[in-house]
């Protein structure tokens, strides 16, 4: 299943910094030495998480000549949090609205500089 995958790969605290920290860098995404300096991460424990955030299809690679560009797949959030929110509440959606509201708030509204800080940070 999908959604196991996607959170799977989620569930290591390496891949989820890294998996967040793309997120907060938005659609430019990231290069992976830009990636590895920020987290202080080796290349090869790196490249081991980028493989399976992006076999899992949370992140997605562009090569730029010698370099690769990662970002988030927003897409896939978005089809990962639906699927974690389509039972909410037990069919009385006018529950989880607040808490959906709010966490859209956060999460997207914040500026783009501290939302990279803060990935960093974690």
């Amino acid at each position: 299943m999908l959604a196991i995958d996607r959170l799977s790969a989620l569930a290591q605290p390496g891949r989820l910094a890294v998996f967040r920290l793309l997120v907060g860098a938005g659609p430019e995404g990231m290069a992976a030495g830009e990636i590895a300096a920020a987290l202080g991460l080796a290349p090869n424990t790196l490249s081991a998480q980028l493989a399976i955030l992006s076999q899992a299809g949370l992140i997605a690679g562009t090569r730029e000549g010698r370099m690769i560009r990662y970002a988030a797949s927003t897409e896939s959030i978005r089809d990962l949090i639906l699927y974690l929110m389509e039972d909410c509440c037990g069919g009385h959606p006018e529950v989880c609205f607040p808490v959906q509201q709010a966490a859209a708030r956060a999460a997207c509204c914040a500026p783009a500089g501290a939302k990279v800080r803060k990935a960093a940070r974690n």
